[in-house]
């Protein structure tokens, strides 16, 4: 069943690799809003659940809701334009486009959608400013550190105003300093936008920014503030 008033939520997830199950009968639900650390250990699961959250893959079983409306029910090209609209994502190791100033990459997703370059990149500017890296906008990814292209890609995955923000391993990649300056501005950012953050994470120090931890074993979830 889904949690009432849930804007994403996934009930009995199976995901199968051959003989390897990724997923085993797993859950989840997140309100906007709301930051929820998906945690366990490597090979767990925990990426396939997010990656069949945000469409990206699909489970063999099971079902995923969005805003009401079952994932399964939409087609590939309502599922990509989900992931343009609704859906921003930060990955590990950021993903800039190296050929694009930081200001470009941000403005990226907007201009794939169609909007003109001058009111795009004002966007971009806007939260390049909020990520305090507004200073690196003509600097190209090379140009700048693990930390500061870490909060480029957070201002990327914002700019397009989503309800849901998937952050696979943000900090990976990063020294203490820098993660948790990247999880404080991430995280304040995304509340004060009333967005959803599925951050997948086997840190507990970065699972300390969420509101409610939900660990992964073996394909299975369990939701700590229910145990609790």
């Amino acid at each position: 069943m889904t949690p009432a008033g849930s804007l994403l939520a996934a009930t009995d997830l199976h995901k199968a690799y051959g003989s390897t199950k990724a997923l085993d009968g797993a859950e989840f639900s997140i309100h906007a809003g709301e930051v929820v650390a998906v945690m366990g250990p490597s090979g767990s699961g925990k990426s396939t659940l997010l990656h069949c959250l945000a469409g990206i893959v699909t489970p063999d079983s099971g079902s995923i809701s969005y805003a009401g409306r079952e994932l399964a029910t939409m087609s590939d090209a309502e599922r990509s334009a989900l992931r343009r609209s609704d859906f921003g994502f930060v990955f590990q190791f950021g993903q800039l486009v190296p050929e694009l100033t930081c200001v470009e990459n941000v403005a990226l997703p907007l201009r794939l959608a169609g909007v003109r370059r001058k009111e795009a990149e004002a966007s971009a500017v806007h939260w390049m400013e909020r990520l305090q890296v507004e200073d690196l906008a003509r600097k190209r990814p090379s140009e700048v550190s693990g930390g500061q292209g870490q909060r480029v890609a957070v201002a990327r995955a914002l700019v397009t105003g989503p309800r849901v923000i998937f952050a696979d391993e943000p900090t990976g990649a990063l020294n203490s300093l820098n993660g948790e300056l990247v999880m404080q501005l991430l995280t304040e950012a995304a509340r004060s936008a009333n967005a959803a953050v599925v951050l997948v994470t086997h840190e507990t120090r970065v699972a300390a920014y969420s509101d409610r931890e939900i660990v992964v074993r073996d394909g299975r979830s369990l939701d700590m503030e229910r145990v609790i």
